[in-house]
């Protein structure tokens, strides 16, 4: 069985800032990543919200028109062409 002696050395100051450095760049990324994720939280609510609405207003129309497609630059209503078989 051997024995380990207690060794007294030290890294660098230098090295020692440099750990300390990178350790810190490592946490405020970290940081930062969790911010952008919460953000992401945010906005996949808020895309789901506007895409209920958009289903609604859609029933809206269809029951109010039809089965139609309607050309968003000018409003123009044309009616959905259906294959019989």
């Amino acid at each position: 069985m051997s024995k380990v002696k207690s060794i007294d050395k030290k890294v660098t100051e230098e090295q020692l800032k440099t750990i300390v450095d990178q350790q810190n760049k490592v946490s405020q990324l970290l940081k930062q990543i969790g911010y952008v994720e919460n953000d992401k939280h945010q906005l996949l609510h808020e895309y789901a919200g506007v895409i209920q609405e958009v289903e609604a207003f859609k029933k809206e129309l269809e029951n109010e028109y039809g089965a139609v497609n309607i050309d968003i630059a000018t409003g123009v209503i044309t009616p959905i062409e259906t294959k019989e078989a």
